[in-house]
């Protein structure tokens, strides 16, 4: 199945310059998310994953159902505010912005093998900042997948010494 048909690029959005990647005729077409979804599954199976991090808000759409495929939990990392039990935050700048994520401390259990889920790797601001989140909780990061990569703005580099894979590249 060709991914990339699926996704739309619509120019100057949100900004001037920006050719912002549309991923939601992926996921409103049940054979591509299903095969996407399946690939990042086998990834995260790859890597012996314990449990599944998907951070705010498109993470939650892939992230979730890898971890039902794998039978194993799904940890939402979220804008601060949006959890109700203490939690760590970690600000980061975005492409455009600034902000920050929190992940509930007890949601992560000390050694659990972790693999990250997300739609996007841009600049890598919003995954460094999950990567702090989960190893200040005591996890391990065993995997990182991305429905998408924007190999240009070279997020990777942010994350060396990560396993990472995406199934589409720009």
């Amino acid at each position: 199945m060709r991914l990339k048909d699926y996704i739309k690029t619509v120019p100057n959005f949100p900004k001037d310059g920006v050719m912002f990647k549309d991923i939601t005729p992926l996921i409103a077409d049940g054979a591509a998310l299903r095969y996407a979804v399946k690939q990042m599954s086998d990834y995260a199976e790859e890597r012996d994953a314990d449990i599944i991090v998907g951070p705010d808000a498109r993470g939650f759409i892939f992230g979730t159902p890898v971890a039902v495929r794998l039978g194993v939990g799904f940890v939402p990392v979220r804008k601060p505010g949006k959890l109700p039990r203490p939690t760590y935050t970690e600000s980061f700048e975005l492409e455009y912005d600034e902000t920050a994520l929190s992940l509930h401390k007890d949601d992560i259990k000390t050694g659990q093998r972790v693999v990250i889920v997300d739609d996007l790797l841009a600049t890598g601001g919003t995954i460094e900042a999950t990567i702090k989140l989960i190893e200040k909780a005591g996890g391990n990061v065993v995997g990182i997948v991305f429905l998408i990569e924007l190999a240009q703005l070279k997020g990777r580099h942010r994350f060396k010494g990560y396993p990472v894979y995406s199934l589409l590249t720009y």
